[in-house]
């Protein structure tokens, strides 16, 4: 497949979706934030002088998800149905795992809005968290799945692992 956002000068332009057809359609994308074990356990316990980390970090990704469209230039804008930033603790790694789950029944895909959702949501627990961490690490930021649309079902193998990504079609 070709690239898509240039004319045939190699000018940069926003795709004409007008003909495609509406579907419901869902994309998801996680990242990770690594940090100090002093704000793993501030963001776990609640106790970071700013406040509630996770909660602030998921509605500022909703947020962000909202407004792609405002960021990404040649991103159409979306009416989002619904969009979800989950977390996940991971003490192991002392990271914390951040999903987005966007879904819009359009005709175009919700990928860009789910990756710059869990990017919002990693950069707002940087944020919150900085003072006690500047070497906090955001990283292995990457789409999960998408379903809906002409392409089909994509689901990336790897999850985030840090390998590179293998996406396979359905």
């Amino acid at each position: 497949m070709g690239l898509t956002h240039f004319d045939e000068n190699g000018k940069a332009l926003m795709v004409d979706v007008t003909d495609k057809k509406e579907t419901v359609r869902e994309a998801t994308a996680e990242g990770r934030i690594f940090v100090n074990k002093e704000v793993f356990q501030a963001i776990r316990e609640g106790t970071a002088a700013k406040g509630d980390v996770l909660g602030v970090a998921a509605t500022a990704g909703i947020m962000g998800a909202k407004r792609t469209s405002e960021l990404i230039p040649m991103c159409h804008i979306l009416p989002i149905t619904n969009c979800r930033v989950n977390f996940e603790m991971e003490p192991k790694e002392c990271a914390v795992l951040c999903t987005c789950t966007v879904k819009v029944t359009g005709k175009t895909g919700v990928e860009m809005e789910a990756l710059t959702g869990v990017s919002v949501a990693l950069l707002t627990i940087y944020d919150m968290c900085k003072a006690m961490d500047k070497a906090m690490e955001i990283g292995e930021i990457c789409l999960v799945k998408k379903t809906g649309g002409k392409s089909g079902d994509v689901y990336n193998e790897t999850r985030g692992s840090g390998t590179k990504k293998e996406i396979s079609i359905l």
